[in-house]
């Protein structure tokens, strides 16, 4: 499973862009979203890459991103998260179909956001972190 988190907010940004960012969920800063591996979300992700941060979540850091930050659909009470169930079906079957929304919203990191990637390159934590997105995501909980 890939997470991407929406880092920039909407100045400068084209028509393309937006209309992709609101497609997925992602219509704030530090909102989040699950998306399965596939070429087209690949696809979407190479055209958000200056905007969001995303690569692969670990099992244990999605099962406390559905503890923490899974919100419901319906306002009653009486329903429990079970989030290790959830994570462990979440390719079967997608977060509405457990009664959950489809983002997540999250803190702001912290200790900030990186200035540079780890070789000078880069705008920061934009673009495709692989398995460092763990750490950020970590620090937004």
């Amino acid at each position: 499973m890939i997470i991407a988190i929406r880092i920039s907010g909407m100045v400068g940004v084209s028509r393309k862009v937006e209309d992709t960012l609101f497609r997925l969920r992602l219509r704030r800063k530090y909102s989040a979203v699950i998306l399965e591996e596939n070429t087209k979300n690949e696809k979407l992700l190479r055209t958000l890459r200056d905007f969001t941060a995303f690569g692969r979540i670990s099992e244990e850091n999605l099962v406390k991103l559905i503890e923490l930050r899974g919100q419901k659909l319906s306002s009653s009470k009486d329903m429990k998260i079970n989030s290790k169930k959830i994570a462990s079906e979440l390719g079967k079957k997608n977060l509405e179909d457990f009664g959950l929304k489809k983002f997540f919203r999250l803190h702001p990191p912290r200790k900030g956001i990186e200035s540079k990637k780890h070789f000078g390159v880069g705008k920061g934590v934009l673009g495709d972190n692989k398995d460092k997105i763990n750490d950020l995501l970590e620090r937004m909980l």
